[in-house]
C-alpha cells in the first residue's frame, strides 16, 4: 500500500497519466519501476470509464491509481473512488477549509461523508472479499490517499492550516503553478521555491503527512528534495517520457547515418 511505503521512509515515484487513455499504461508503469499513477483529469480529457479500466488493470500489480480531480468541490470524487481509484490529488489548495472539504467527499462517516455503495472494488469480490460493510469502509479510508496540492502564495501562507486537517496524507507542491504564481515560472531553483519546499517538508513532519512534490523533473534535485524527505514523488508525464526517449533515439539514428555517410 502507497502510504505504508512512504511510511517506511520510502519515496513513492508516480507516472503523471496525461496522453494514454488505456489500460496499457499500467504495464509500462509497472515495468519501469513507478509506483502509483497520477491521472490527471484536470490537464487531461478521461471519461470515467477510461479511468475505471485504468484502475482495474492496475489492481492485482498494486499499482496504486491517484486520480487529480478539478478542486476539492468535484462531484466526481466518490464515483472515482468507487470505481477503483485509491487516492483524491486535489489541485490548488488555498485553505483548511478546501481541505476539509476534500476529506469530506473521499472519507467515508464519521470523518467525511463519501456514500457507500453495495458493490464494486471494494464491497463486491473484489481485492477484499469477505469484508463486513464496517470492516470494509475501515479497510478503504485506509487505503485511500488524499492529497492536497499547494500551488499558489495564498496556499503556502495557509500551509500549517491545511496540514492540520485531518484525513489529509499528502501536501504536495505544484511547482510550476507555485513559480507563476511567484512570478518566475519554471525557476526551480530560485530561493523562493527552495523555501516554499523547505517549509512544506518541514509542515509535514509537524502534522505527520507525506510531503509531496511536481513540475520540476530535473532527477537529482528530486533525488536532492527525496532526502530532505519528500515522500510523493511524481517523475514526469507519459507524453514526457515519449517526446524525450523518441527525440533522443531519432537524433542518435541521424547522428549515425550522418557519421556513417
Amino acid at each position: 500500500m502507497l502510504k505504508e511505503q512512504m511510511a517506511r521512509g520510502e519515496a513513492a515515484l508516480g507516472l503523471i497519466v496525461r496522453a494514454v487513455r488505456s489500460p496499457r499504461i499500467v504495464p509500462i508503469a509497472v515495468a519501469s519501476g513507478h509506483d502509483f499513477l497520477f491521472v490527471d483529469t484536470q490537464h487531461g480529457v478521461f471519461d470515467l470509464e477510461t479511468v475505471e479500466s485504468i484502475a482495474a488493470a492496475a489492481a492485482p500489480s498494486g499499482l496504486a491509481v491517484l486520480v487529480r480531480v478539478g478542486g476539492s468541490d468535484d462531484g466526481d470524487i466518490g464515483r472515482l473512488l468507487d470505481c477503483g481509484a485509491t487516492g483524491i490529488v486535489v489541485p490548488d489548495v488555498e485553505t483548511a477549509e478546501q481541505a476539509a472539504e476534500a476529506v469530506r467527499r473521499c472519507r467515508f462517516p464519521p470523518l467525511g461523508r463519501r456514500s457507500v455503495v453495495g458493490g464494486g472494488p471494494l464491497f463486491g469480490p473484489g481485492p477484499k472479499p469477505g469484508l463486513s460493510p464496517a470492516e470494509a469502509m475501515a479497510a478503504a479510508d485506509e487505503a485511500t490517499v488524499v492529497a492536497c496540492m499547494i500551488e499558489s502564495l495564498t496556499g503556502l501562507a495557509n500551509l500549517d492550516e491545511i496540514a492540520a486537517v485531518d484525513g489529509v496524507d499528502v501536501i504536495h507542491v505544484g511547482c510550476n503553478d507555485l513559480a507563476a504564481d511567484m512570478g518566475i515560472p519554471g525557476a526551480y531553483t530560485d530561493a523562493r521555491i527552495v523555501e516554499a519546499i523547505s517549509s512544506v517538508v518541514e509542515a509535514c513532519r509537524r502534522r505527520g503527512r507525506f510531503a509531496g512534490l511536481g513540475g520540476d523533473r530535473d532527477p537529482a534535485r528530486q533525488a536532492g528534495w527525496a532526502k530532505a524527505g519528500v515522500r510523493f514523488l511524481t517523475t514526469h508525464s507519459d507524453a514526457g517520457y515519449l517526446t524525450e526517449a523518441a527525440r533522443a533515439k531519432a537524433a542518435d539514428l541521424r547522428y549515425r547515418i550522418s557519421a556513417d555517410g
